[in-house]
């Protein structure tokens, strides 16, 4: 087929060899299936900001670090150039987040290149070596909904020990790969760490999935997975090989009931007090 223009910079510097289709076409970028020597990838081909329908929230973007004092400057005014740099960071995120998950043995396509706004990337496939589909367009039963839901709440495990919470995850946005799910689309990823938002996020993220599955294996529903990830993480005791239950209680600190006594006496005396002066004035 005859090449996206976005491609043909790769095409001139050796990097792909062949387009063989379009993939997809989604609300951030168009991906195709591309040939490089005796591989086939795929590459991610990101959309003008103009043209894209995910808008670049505060709450995905806070405390994203940029190259220099003059990028930070010019992206805060809204400039041409600072325009520029948002989109190049908002591209580069899901770049870095790649290379991040992938060091850190989490399941999603590996990374090849990113080039001229392209990112070059393992095609996953199913078992018949075909593109895999996204879980929104499978059924299972709900031994399979159990194990699949089980899996990805590890992987999101993995991801929230290596700094990074997807922020968008649902069933459009995981492959069903031939050895299993495989998390996709992350230009929207945040750092745990560093985000006001994160604990939300990752309750969004884990409720999707929990709600997506619920409809094979409704005894997923009642999972809390959300909150004991999130305790865990905040107590310093998650780990990537974590045994999860799915369970969750709520610790409350013992009441002070003499502390709750002395309230009552210090505001009794207060009332007190007051009365006394409107009498002592009248």
């Amino acid at each position: 087929m005859k090449p996206n223009k976005r491609l043909e910079p790769l095409i001139e510097d050796g990097l792909i060899d062949e387009v063989v289709r379009q993939l997809m076409s989604g609300k951030e970028a168009m991906v195709f299936v591309v040939r490089s020597g005796d591989d086939v990838r795929c590459a991610k081909v990101y959309k003008e900001a103009n043209k894209r329908a995910f808008r670049q929230a505060v709450d995905y973007t806070e405390n994203r670090k940029t190259k220099n004092s003059r990028q930070a400057r010019a992206m805060a005014k809204g400039t041409k150039f600072g325009r520029q740099a948002q989109e190049q960071a908002w591209q580069s995120a899901e770049v870095d987040a790649l290379y991040r998950l992938a060091a850190a043995s989490v399941r999603v396509p590996k990374p090849y290149n990113f080039h001229e706004g392209v990112l070059l990337m393992e095609l996953v496939t199913d078992a018949d070596g075909n593109a895999a589909p996204r879980l929104n367009d499978s059924t299972f039963t709900a031994e399979e909904a159990c194990i699949h839901h089980y899996s990805l709440m590890r992987e999101v495990v993995r991801m929230l020990c290596a700094g990074v919470i997807h922020g968008d995850l649902s069933e459009y946005n995981i492959l069903l790969g031939d050895t299993g799910p495989v998390i996709i689309d992350l230009p929207q990823a945040v750092d745990a760490a560093g985000n006001n938002h994160a604990k939300a996020m990752l309750a969004r993220d884990v409720n999707n999935l929990t709600s997506f599955f619920g409809q094979f294996a409704p005894a997923l529903l009642t999972t809390r997975y959300a909150e004991e990830i999130w305790a865990l993480y905040e107590h310093g005791e998650l780990q990537p090989d974590v045994k999860l239950s799915g369970r969750f209680e709520q610790t409350l600190p013992p009441v002070d009931l003499d502390g709750v006594i002395r309230e009552i006496d210090d505001a009794k005396a207060a009332e007190a007090a007051r009365l006394l002066r409107l009498q002592e004035m009248e």
